[in-house]
């Protein structure tokens, strides 16, 4: 890597092939499949993406991993980073996210975008197909945090549902793919029901033990525990059998305010990231665990979210590693596939 102004750049050996470039001794193929969210995929900031910036996301994260998950279409997402990966000649497939909400023409233009997607570049890069990422979670706070409604309780099977379901198998089916792609959802690990299981080729659970107000020394130990017992159980007791997914866990850094640099038995820090590293990933894919580490890099837009939120990545969001090491575990073959 070379730094300029502080920047981590990727050096590529021929700057006209993306598919050259230097590797990073320190980053190690340490992680199932990660998280990603290129930078400045928000239609409301411009959609400042380019293909340049993807590319070098790209290099970097296929020196950690071989699988990404994405949350939206938005901004050209999909197709830059499908774009990349060829270009780059990577060993990289992408589960690719589709966003909803409560905007039906939004829902469909994301899901176009998939197909459009699909079109161009085919399915040599593609897992599988992610309709929305915790779209019963907002509802199930509705509930906590409101008298209870009918109209209430009965929103988010109507919102979530039928979206992962709504992706025209007839469509997909007119591609002619070369291969028959899943269909799943995400969302946290405490709002899946038999309902949204039932409905999905898999679901994809976000476990984090940070918001568990977990001790940094029981963090690992607790993501399995609660995916198991939570997650794995109703995917395994339905008719389908979906494959269960860990869509998202990790450990953030810092917050944006002192007060909110902890919750419960948890603290956020680089030294408890370094922890969580530790102890989390080897044991992982030890056990064959299917999970997607979040996240790469930080993001400053989630400011607005506040505390912890923008703080997240491996790499602050300038692409400078942290003062963290990786751990030596590579995945197995026998743990390829998912």
């Amino acid at each position: 890597m070379q730094y300029i102004d502080g920047t981590a750049k990727v050096v590529k050996s021929n700057p006209s092939d993306p598919s050259q470039f230097e590797k990073d001794s320190r980053l190690k193929p340490a992680f199932w499949a990660m998280a990603y969210t290129p930078k400045n995929v928000l239609e409301e900031y411009g959609c400042g993406a380019t293909l340049a910036n993807v590319t070098e996301d790209i290099q970097l994260l296929s020196q950690l991993t071989t699988r990404l998950r994405t949350y939206s279409t938005s901004c050209n997402q999909t197709q830059l980073t499908l774009q990349a990966i060829e270009d780059t000649k990577v060993n990289m497939t992408v589960w690719i996210g589709a966003y909803v909400g409560d905007n039906s023409t939004v829902n469909e233009q994301q899901q176009q975008d998939v197909l459009d997607a699909l079109t161009l570049y085919g399915t040599e890069h593609v897992s599988g197909i992610t309709i929305g990422n915790e779209c019963v979670l907002p509802f199930l706070l509705l509930l906590v945090t409101r008298p209870p409604r009918s109209s209430l309780s009965s929103l988010s099977k109507p919102l979530c549902v039928p979206s992962v379901s709504s992706l025209p198998s007839l469509a997909l089916a007119a591609l002619n793919l070369d291969k028959s792609l899943p269909v799943g959802t995400s969302d946290a690990g405490s709002s899946f029901n038999a309902a949204l299981t039932e409905g999905s080729d898999y679901i994809m659970a976000n476990v984090h033990p940070w918001f568990g107000g977990l001790a940094i020394d029981q963090a690992a130990g607790w993501t399995w525990d609660f995916f198991e017992q939570n997650d794995v159980v109703l995917a395994e007791a339905a008719s389908n059998k979906p494959t269960a997914y860990i869509a998202e866990t990790g450990w953030p850094t810092q917050s944006m305010t002192p007060e909110n640099a902890t919750l419960g038995a948890a603290v956020a820090g680089v030294g408890e990231l370094q922890t969580f590293l530790d102890t989390y990933p080897c044991q992982a894919n030890a056990n064959q665990s299917y999970y997607f580490y979040f996240e790469p890099f930080d993001e400053p837009w989630k400011e607005r979210f506040g505390g912890v939120e923008p703080y997240w990545g491996l790499f602050d969001s300038n692409k400078v590693l942290k003062d963290i090491t990786f751990p030596d575990c590579p995945i197995d073959s026998t743990h390829a596939s998912g």
